[in-house]
């Protein structure tokens, strides 16, 4: 048990409860980040998995070493969904727009063009006889780590 020495008298350490909303076991060794860190982690994870996609040589290993799925059980044990496609998006915000103080009118920012910004999102689509389904890479990344 480590000692301090305060004003000449050794001091112990001692461990004392501290109230979170989980379990502290000797494997928890994992920080955890507050929700909007999250979502800028999530973002990097995000923007990294596109850019190695994009530059793949081989788009189908790429997916397949990330893990992602070429075929999910369909929804109430319907036929299985097959990836038939991966679909890049890219927006540019040049601006914003926010509810106006007393009217109903959106008070508009454009941005300089120093400010604007490309988003770049990726969805994978998979398809059956029935249903098609879209998986936000972001929702995908999320859940492979909470897994």
């Amino acid at each position: 048990m480590p000692h301090d020495i305060v004003n000449g008298h050794i001091g112990h350490h001692h461990h004392h409860p501290h109230d979170h909303n989980h379990s502290h076991d000797p494997d928890h060794l994992h920080s955890h980040l507050k929700p909007e860190d999250e979502a800028a982690e999530l973002q990097v994870l995000a923007t990294q998995f596109i850019d190695g996609f994009v530059h793949a040589a081989d788009k189908t290993a790429y997916l397949r070493l990330a893990g992602v799925p070429f075929e999910k059980p369909g929804k109430g044990g319907e036929t299985a969904l097959k990836l038939v496609d991966v679909e890049l998006k890219t927006d540019w915000q040049v601006g914003t727009a926010s509810p106006s103080f007393g009217s109903r009118e959106l008070s508009h920012l454009p941005y300089p063009g120093s400010m604007v910004q490309e988003r770049t999102n990726m969805s994978l689509v998979y398809v059956s006889m029935d249903a098609k389904e879209t998986v936000d890479i972001r929702n995908f990344i999320a859940e492979r780590q909470h897994t």
